[in-house]
């Protein structure tokens, strides 16, 4: 049951196990090795601050107690007073040394402190046995009293004197070979904690990889190949995955979504069949419509130029009869007949316009670099009759464009002469045209200050032989913008009428940018 739990365990969740059990384990050698690190720490202070200058000490007490020995002897030899220096000097010092190492000393340090007492009491036995009286009997008697006095005592005082303190100093020595094992363990005992805690890291770090490589990486590489087994075609291949929890839910959504792109798939297979065959169904509707736009032209052409002849002879007959009898019939037939003339004229000009209508885009002379500025100057001189000396026609830096110089001619014409013709009344035309930059088109906008169009004609003027107005108010044959629009969609751009104006008519459309844009001096503002 327990091994059946593990084996349910997310990967997460033995990862987050094994870093808490290293993370326990260093913690503990860390607290370890802490405590060991302190000890240590005091053991080679003790070493450094406390046996070996007590070391040091009980070497140089050795020297004080031979310098006092040997003053003594001199002075007894010579009786001088300044051979008492060294003995004097040698038993400061030996006070001193005696003090310093008894500061060192502490309570568990019982041989030291033993070995010290004896070293006071055999220095007191020795100054009061044969140092003081030495000393006294020369300066009371003379040097032979002071010399029996040593000759009497011997070197047995100074020898037991002297033993004290190498004992002293052997078990100083001891205590020193003590700290200095003890260092030396805490030392050893850090490195045996850092190598325990790498041998740690060190199996943790492989464990790690050997559950990754056990639970991930062999795992993936066998689902990626049934993934790739899947994207190569088999969309029926079911998807699996023996690694750990979150990779075998991983497979099972990955194969739910398998499932739902296989049912998917099936429908845009079909659905691909038939859009295939609404394309095929589309294709020959397409070539059909071709066709049939092309006999249209082809017939509209036709049409208006085999009506040219016919128009012309009602035309002519009809004038010819309204010269000749003009004036001898009654008024009723001089009526009827300039009705005649009307209606043949105004289908002549109707005829007209259908076939040019007809040919924009179908008899070309190929695209060539336009100058708008160049056109608008042939167009005012084309409607300077029309316009009168109080128009006024105004262009600024008018762009060069690909295109056919014709057909943008006649562009303009349509464009300007709508603006002349539909003028308020007692009010100078004013025509204003400009051209700005807008991406990778050039956005033309032609303006005037006549008499408008309402908002609710903005879809209808651009409708073949759609009039606003009734044709005894403005003269012509309603297909003038319907020949601009033509023009300007056969040149790849787009035009609308601009509503936002206060006054008049503001028409804005758009023609493509050249590849290679000519460089030319901006024109100055030409008014006509």
């Amino acid at each position: 049951m327990n091994l059946f739990r593990i084996n349910n365990w997310t990967l997460r969740g033995r990862v987050l196990a094994l870093c808490m059990t290293v993370g326990v384990l260093l913690t503990a050698l860390g607290v370890y090795a802490a405590i060991i690190a302190t000890r240590s720490n005091g053991y080679v202070d003790d070493l450094l601050n406390r046996t070996g200058p007590m070391r040091v000490a009980g070497e140089n007490l050795t020297t004080a107690m031979v310098d006092q020995e040997t003053a003594v002897r001199g002075y007894a030899i010579s009786g001088k007073p300044d051979n008492l220096a060294p003995y004097n000097e040698g038993a400061k010092n030996a006070n001193d040394l005696i003090n310093q190492i008894r500061n060192y000393v502490r309570p568990q340090d019982d041989d030291v402190r033993a070995s010290l007492g004896q070293v006071v009491q055999r220095y007191d036995e020795w100054r009061s046995g044969v140092a003081g009286p030495v000393i006294q009997a020369v300066q009371t008697q003379n040097q032979a009293a002071a010399q029996a006095i040593i000759d009497r005592a011997g070197t047995r005082q100074f020898d037991a004197l002297r033993q004290a303190v190498q004992q002293l100093q052997a078990d100083i020595l001891v205590l020193r070979n003590v700290v200095a094992n003890n260092a030396q363990q805490a030392g050893s005992t850090l490195v045996a904690v850092e190598i325990a805690a790498a041998a740690i890291v060190i199996l943790a770090g492989a464990s790690l990889l050997l559950l990754l490589d056990r639970l991930v990486t062999k795992p993936v590489l066998e689902f990626a190949g049934q993934v790739r087994e899947v994207a190569a075609g088999d969309y029926d291949k079911h998807l699996e995955s023996s690694g750990s929890p979150e990779l075998k839910r991983l497979a099972e959504d990955v194969d739910g979504m398998r499932q739902q792109i296989a049912a998917e798939l099936a429908e845009v297979r079909e659905a691909r069949g038939q859009i295939e065959w609404v394309n095929d169904q589309l294709k020959v509707q397409a070539e059909e419509l071709v066709r049939s736009n092309r006999d249209l032209e082809q017939f509209a052409y036709v049409a208006s130029h085999d009506l040219q002849e016919p128009l012309r002879k009602v035309a002519s007959f009809c004038q010819l009869l309204q010269r000749r009898y003009a004036g001898q019939m009654d008024e009723r037939a001089d009526q009827y007949i300039g009705f005649a003339v009307d209606g043949a004229q105004r289908m002549q000009r109707l005829i007209n316009d259908l076939l040019a209508f007809s040919r924009i885009g179908r008899l070309t002379s190929g695209f060539t670099d336009v100058d708008l500025n160049k056109v608008l100057g042939d167009v005012r001189s084309q409607l300077e009759p029309a316009a009168g000396a109080e128009a006024e026609i105004i262009w600024h830096d008018l762009p060069i464009v690909e295109g056919e110089e014709p057909l943008l001619t006649t562009l303009f014409v349509n464009l300007l002469g709508n603006s002349l013709k539909f003028r308020r009344p007692e009010v100078p035309p004013r025509i204003t045209v400009t051209a700005g930059r807008d991406g990778d088109e050039w956005r033309i906008n032609v303006r005037d200050n006549g008499i408008g169009i309402e908002k609710e004609f903005a879809d209808k003027v651009f409708v073949i032989f759609q009039r606003l107005h009734a044709r005894d108010a403005y003269e012509g044959t309603g297909i003038g913008l319907a020949i601009v629009k033509k023009i300007v969609e056969y040149h790849g751009g787009r035009i609308w009428l601009d509503l936002d104006v206060d006054e008049g008519t503001s028409i804005n459309f758009t023609l493509p940018v050249p590849v290679v844009l000519a460089t030319e001096e901006p024109r100055k503002e030409v008014t006509a």
